[in-house]
């Protein structure tokens, strides 16, 4: 029994799955810019676990939260997290409404993407400034490993704390010598650690830990590090900065293609030219490059901050 030509999907002559040359053309991108972004964190992986020591965890990095005192461990990244899902949300809501022609609450949910998305562009750039210039402080060896100064029991101490007994703060950014943490060391039990995950789970790993003699002897040789570029980091291995700031510059720039692109639909669409078209696809089709946008960075959070 012959099968009706609307039910021949694949048979040739119909549109497979009725998607339009434009939305096909979309999804071929996007599939490419996936395996981009793959072998970004495949690499990332490798190199995180090739140098584990001296690999930084994350929640001892990024530990801003503006207008808070004290460490917050990747709160504000959970929240920047959220207010990229939300606009996901938002853009959800402005092609259900295209469907339904109705040009208002169309532009209005695509502006309620683009301010996602601008706020979520203005967090990172946020971020970015406060990993640059740091505020805990490094020990690079001679041998170009960082390590952080430690105290007796192994708890990570600030060079502020080391030198002047007390967190300076995040907003605190005095520069320190070799010398100031030569003279701590001399005059208290302090140790030096890696900061890399530690291979017991919940304690403390002997092979993190410099003692207090062998410290003293390396730290002769030593330099300060305060801050973080392509070249030194305070949180640990540099290829660590690195991975930062290229993956997350590269999700950074895909966020403000999107809210370019967002901009210009929106413009458009209160012009009205998609109402004489007669349909919205235009939104539907920055739509999966926005929900893309969305569903990468929840792969970067995943593997560049959580694991």
């Amino acid at each position: 029994m012959e099968m009706p030509q609307d039910e021949k999907v694949w048979g040739g002559g119909n549109q497979p799955m009725g998607a339009s040359y434009g939305k096909l053309m979309m999804w071929f991108f996007l599939i490419s810019d996936a395996l981009t972004f793959s072998g970004f964190l495949t690499a990332y992986g490798l190199m995180r676990f090739k140098y584990e020591t001296t690999w930084p965890i994350a929640e001892r990095v990024f530990t801003h939260f503006p207008g808070l005192e004290g460490d917050q461990p990747l709160l504000y990244v959970a929240l920047m997290t959220f207010i990229l899902i939300m606009s996901s949300v938002t853009m959800v809501l402005a092609v259900h409404e295209g469907k339904n022609n109705r040009k208002i609450r169309v532009g209005l949910w695509m502006l309620a993407t683009i301010v996602g998305g601008l706020i979520f562009l203005g967090s990172q750039a946020w971020e970015w400034y406060h990993f640059i210039i740091g505020d805990k402080g490094g020990i690079e060896l001679a041998t170009t490993e960082i390590v952080r100064p430690a105290d007796a029991d192994g708890n990570f101490l600030t060079l502020s704390e080391l030198v002047h007994g007390e967190a300076g703060g995040h907003g605190h950014h005095e520069h320190f010598t070799i010398k100031q943490v030569q003279d701590a060391f001399a005059h208290g039990d302090y140790t030096l650690r890696f900061p890399g995950k530690d291979k017991e789970y919940g304690v403390m790993n002997p092979d993190n830990l410099i003692a207090h003699d062998e410290a003293v002897e390396l730290l002769a040789s030593a330099d300060v590090v305060q801050g973080a570029n392509m070249t030194r980091n305070e949180y640990g291995h540099k290829q660590f900065a690195n991975f930062f700031f290229f993956i997350t510059g590269f999700h950074g720039f895909h966020v403000f293609s999107g809210v370019v692109l967002n901009f210009i639909i929106f413009y458009n669409v209160m012009l009205g030219t998609y109402q004489r078209r007669g349909h919205y696809e235009m939104v539907e089709k920055v739509g999966l490059y926005w929900h893309f946008v969305d569903l990468v960075w929840v792969f970067v959070f995943t593997f560049f901050y959580l694991v």
